[in-house]
């Protein structure tokens, strides 16, 4: 299949605005966007995955009461950055305010909007700023936003974090893009830090909804930066139909085109992401070949990424091969650890570590060379079938502890 990557982030596909401003949520002396908000012309079939945290940020609980009432429609987001909305007792008075505001501002009923926050946990929501801003963002939006909308989602993130592509259905130019915000507090179940993806592809509710759980599994439910799972994770598929395909409604060839080209949009999110792991100097790339099934892949290779030991040895570029195989050896899944082959790698080189679940004789400064590079992949062979998954994630540097040491200042 062919996807052609293109500018546009969550504005690439057709019909979509997007717009972002600073309002004040928290006092930021640069006046970097704090709040954004993403339009349809018309309305969007819209699929959803969440945080499983027991703990749920309003946001969240809001956004799934609003599509239960709407069957699965929306035409618009808005969403904040610096404050969470979440553990506060008026958490979803604020988050169905803010839905209020935007279906005030745009002309649409409150439960067509999807909200989102995302910061500091436990405290309360300024709901003033907010008010001020919505009627700015509406005003502001354009076919060319997507980049304010990036960088307004944007908490301890160094860059903004966007992509698209376009591919072809039923004979229609079809296009899909998306932005994300993460760098810490990211090991999830079902979705990751906050996700919207926007497509011009005309897809039924429901098959939306399987494309998206599917396509998570294997892409943002692998990746893990720190091990803590956020409150507010959220990822929303809103397809809006403009381009003019016949609407995919049950599974075939056009359902796998369009799974597809999600997999493009969210598997190089999911790396963006990892790489911009909070105080990150390196993207750790583990690759778990040979398994039994799917399930069996993932686990070992998440197992691996999350390793607190594995990932402070590549901050030091260190080829300690055994906090693998000690990783690989606590994973919840049934293989032979007498049959598993472990090699790094990176644009330096690649070197074997392991066979058949022991040390081989490899040269330490070709090693420390390989793992120097700042992309570090890890491959690992079960020999057990013919299922494989990938998993990101990053480095443990002095920089992570510094961050989040004092986060709330």
């Amino acid at each position: 299949m062919e996807f052609k990557t293109i500018e546009g982030g969550v504005c690439a596909a057709k019909g979509f605005k997007a717009s972002g401003v600073y309002c004040g949520i928290k006092e930021n002396p640069t006046k970097k966007n704090d709040i954004a908000m993403v339009v349809s012309e018309v309305m969007c079939n819209t699929a959803g995955v969440y945080t499983q945290n027991k703990v749920k940020g309003a946001p969240v609980i809001v956004t799934k009461k609003n599509l239960e009432k709407s069957g699965g429609k929306a035409k618009a987001i808005i969403v904040n950055s610096k404050n969470a909305n979440t553990c506060n007792a008026d958490g979803e008075e604020k988050a169905n305010e803010m839905c209020r505001l935007t279906a005030e501002a745009l002309g649409i009923k409150p439960e067509e909007v999807i909200v989102a926050s995302t910061g500091v946990i436990g405290q309360v929501l300024p709901i003033e700023p907010i008010k001020n801003a919505v009627p700015q963002l509406a005003e502001k939006l354009s076919y060319t936003g997507n980049i304010e909308a990036a960088t307004a989602i944007m908490t301890t993130d160094t860059v903004k974090k966007e992509y698209a592509v376009e591919f072809e259905i039923g004979g229609k130019l079809c296009r899909m893009g998306g932005m994300a915000k993460g760098s810490g507090m990211i090991h999830p179940n079902m979705a990751t830090t906050l996700n919207f993806i926007t497509t011009d592809c005309a897809v039924s509710v429901s098959m939306l909804q399987k494309a998206l759980s599917e396509i998570v599994k294997i892409t943002y439910n692998c990746l893990s930066v720190d091990g803590d799972q956020s409150t507010n994770d959220t990822c929303m598929l809103m397809s809006n139909g403009l381009a003019g395909n016949p609407e995919i409604t049950s599974e075939g060839a056009d359902f796998d085109t369009f799974k597809a080209a999600l997999y493009q949009v969210m598997a190089n999110l999911t790396r963006m992401l990892a790489k911009d792991g909070e105080g990150a100097t390196k993207l750790l790339t583990c690759v778990c070949s040979g398994a039994p099934d799917l399930d069996t892949a993932i686990i070992v290779a998440k197992s691996v990424i999350r390793s607190p030991l594995f990932k402070c040895a590549m901050f030091g570029s260190d080829a300690n091969w055994g906090r693998i195989l000690c990783a690989i050896g606590y994973a919840e899944a049934d293989f032979d650890i007498n049959k598993v082959d472990v090699s790094l790698a990176s644009k330096a080189g690649k070197i074997d570590v392991c066979e058949n679940g022991a040390g081989v004789d490899f040269s330490e400064d070709e090693a420390k060379k390989i793992l120097t590079e700042d992309e570090i992949d890890i491959y690992i062979d079960l020999k057990l079938g013919t299922e494989k998954a990938t998993a990101w994630g990053c480095d443990l540097t002095y920089d992570y502890v510094k961050i989040n040491g004092d986060y709330r200042s």
